[in-house]
């Protein structure tokens, strides 16, 4: 029943694969298609990992070696913050939920996500959350990856706040309360397992279902797991306080008569104008650290605060330019929302590892041209070069 574990992979040398497409001149490699004679440049099939390719290349290499890989990725590109174009996400909002676009991009690869957050979903049968990115090269524009990122947004939403959690919360914390219990919390449970060494849970979710759902799936992973019956008896005790709530309000789930001295909390939930999970006064008896400070503050639980509110950005800490903790007793908050860099780091080691390990198709995406400038050429029979090649999807097979 429990997730598969596998020993990690060698990756080496996987980083410049995504390159190959970079000529104008389309060449043979072993990512290229040949389709009735004729090769068909990986420039215009990039690598398709579909939500059943995804679940398949997590089961084969286990669930926190994805997570660890991820974290190891966001870390490195953390440490290189300067060299991205960030911004904050495109954000369509409705009374029911939000729609979301997240770009970004350093001076070779450009991605972007697309993400809903839709609380009532689950009652029509959908996800609250579903994803899908693109990862791209820089230099021609050409797409190299098209993913799934539902399961991967979980994955690497997981693993930042791990990351997070192991640069700013107490060396010694075994103890974390998860205050809700959704679609989120089994890979934060796994996360802080296998990179903090958690090993009891204090559980509650104003559902008793998706509590009994989390303790189910969790049965065989060692963890101890204790069942609430307020937010208040959750904290109790807890090092550390993860909240992963879905609701769209302005709510207080931990309040400052909760707080213990050293406490770390992991604010997820708090991720768009008009939705919190922390009481303004556990903001003002903490240290503050945030992803991206001008998404933050519209977005996170620092939006009920003054614009001069202080916060340091974790990038700050990981390259040592700024202080973490300050002591064993302060108590520090991690106002989460979630930034385009996770998914760009995540979406690297999701291709890397789809390559590595032969998951995913190749998608036709983009017309196949002989001359590249008559595009009009591929509508006419008769003209030479310019017949369509149909492409079944194919298995990336790996030399």
């Amino acid at each position: 029943m429990w997730l598969q574990e596998t020993s990690g992979i060698d990756t080496q040398g996987l980083k410049d694969r995504r390159n190959l497409h970079m000529s104008h001149t389309p060449k043979t490699s072993e990512y290229d298609l040949t389709v009735r004679g004729q090769v068909v440049p990986s420039a215009t099939t990039p690598l398709y990992l579909s939500a059943p390719a995804a679940v398949a290349l997590v089961r084969r290499k286990g669930l926190k070696n994805c997570i660890a890989g991820i974290a190891d990725n966001i870390r490195a590109d953390f440490l290189r913050w300067p060299d991205f174009d960030k911004s904050a996400r495109v954000a369509n909002h409705s009374k029911d939920g939000v729609i979301e676009l997240m770009p970004i991009s350093d001076d070779t690869a450009y991605s972007f996500k697309y993400v809903n957050g839709h609380p009532k979903n689950t009652a029509i049968g959908l996800s609250t959350v579903m994803a899908f990115g693109v990862l791209a090269d820089v230099a021609t524009g050409a797409p190299t990856l098209v993913s799934e990122l539902t399961l991967t947004t979980a994955m690497r939403t997981a693993a930042t706040s791990a990351l997070a959690a192991q640069t700013l919360a107490r060396p010694d914390s075994r103890v974390m309360a998860l205050i809700g219990n959704g679609a989120q919390s089994e890979f934060q449970a796994i996360a802080f397992q296998h990179l903090l060494g958690i090993d009891t849970l204090r559980l509650f979710d104003i559902d008793p279902q998706a509590t009994a759902k989390l303790v189910a799936n969790l049965s065989g992973s060692g963890l101890k797991l204790q069942v609430c019956a307020s937010i208040a008896e959750a904290v109790q005790g807890a090092d550390i306080v993860t909240t992963v709530t879905a609701d769209k309000s302005c709510a207080t789930i931990v309040t400052a008569d909760m707080l213990a001295p050293g406490m770390h909390i992991n604010a997820v939930g708090g991720d768009c104008p008009g939705k919190t999970e922390l009481a303004a006064d556990v903001l003002q008896a903490a240290k503050v650290f945030v992803e991206f400070t001008p998404q933050t503050r519209v977005e996170g639980d620092i939006q009920q605060m003054p614009t001069d509110f202080a916060v340091t950005e974790l990038w700050e800490v990981l390259n040592g330019s700024r202080t973490g903790r300050d002591s064993d007793a302060q108590i520090t908050v991690f106002d989460s929302v979630g930034f385009a860099l996770e998914d760009f780091s995540a979406l690297r080691f999701m291709h890397d590892a789809a390559l590595a390990l032969g998951y995913g198709e190749r998608l036709a995406l983009i017309p196949q041209m002989a001359d590249p400038k008559n595009l009009f050429g591929t509508l006419l029979d008769g003209q030479a070069n310019a017949a369509p090649i149909h492409l079944q999807p194919q298995a990336v097979a790996m030399a």
